[in-house]
């Protein structure tokens, strides 16, 4: 079990994960809001990888992103800032992103440097998993990450056990057919969907993403499933000037 595995083993509800862009909104400042991230209380961290074209992401976190690469963030100075984190923080760290720039990197190279640096889990919505388990699973083995894939709405029961046999760490549930960012608060599809994936009894801890943007939404994922991601409302508040510690404390509520 590496940290991330441990982290969700030892505190299994309730789990609060942060996302937010390397080198966003300050150029050096990645490691600052991961050690922040960690005193306010989050449960782990997602730090996104800037890309040029994250179909995925919605208006908020595609303008961090184009920011950080106006900014010269790369994957090589993103690993640099992580140097040594290590001896300051042991909360679990999860990195985000799309195969693009991993593949230009080197996927070796890549894997090799997550373990150097600490890094638990990786996260890349656009990765197939059959490419993945014909090429990869040795090597994320090799270098003890974990694999973490998607879910949405749209995916059958089946396949969302299939993506469940093949992750570690966690399941990461995407609320909505739509980016990230939107309107928050959850419909009754929604909900039914949450139902739906608590009663498949899953091997992996599921986190929902995308529309989590308050307390009340936090509060309602966690009656079904163990936790939620929240990534644009965390990015504003970096823009609004707002602390980690006071954003956490709001999501949580005092949990």
């Amino acid at each position: 079990m590496n940290r991330l595995e441990k982290r969700l083993a030892n505190k299994p509800n309730n789990i609060l994960s942060i996302f937010f862009t390397a080198g966003y909104p300050a150029p050096n400042g990645t490691r600052q809001t991961v050690l922040e991230l960690a005193a306010a209380g989050a449960d782990l961290v997602e730090v996104g990888i800037p890309f040029s074209d994250p179909l995925a992401d919605g208006p908020t976190i595609q303008a961090s992103s184009h920011a950080a690469l106006e900014n010269g963030m790369s994957l090589e100075k993103l690993f640099a800032q992580l140097e040594g984190i290590r001896s300051e923080t042991e909360m679990p760290l999860v990195l985000m992103g799309y195969l693009n720039p991993v593949l230009q990197f080197g996927i070796e190279q890549f894997c090799e440097k997550c373990a150097e640096v600490g890094v638990d889990g990786v996260i890349l919505p656009d990765l197939p998993l059959a490419f993945f388990q014909k090429n990869y699973v040795p090597l994320f083995a090799q270098h003890d990450l974990c694999p973490i894939f998607l879910v949405t709405p749209q995916t059958s029961d089946e396949r969302i056990r299939e993506l469940d046999a093949a992750s570690r760490g966690f399941l990461y549930a995407v609320s909505t057919a739509s980016t990230t960012g939107g309107a928050g608060g959850f419909n009754a599809s929604q909900v039914a969907y949450f139902q739906r994936i608590a009663k498949l009894k899953l091997n992996n801890p599921v986190l929902v993403g995308f529309g989590i943007s308050d307390k009340s939404a936090f509060d309602t994922v966690c009656q079904y499933l163990n936790g939620g991601v929240v990534g644009s409302a965390f990015i504003r508040a970096q823009e609004a000037g707002i602390s980690a510690h006071d954003f956490v404390e709001g999501i949580r509520g005092g949990k």
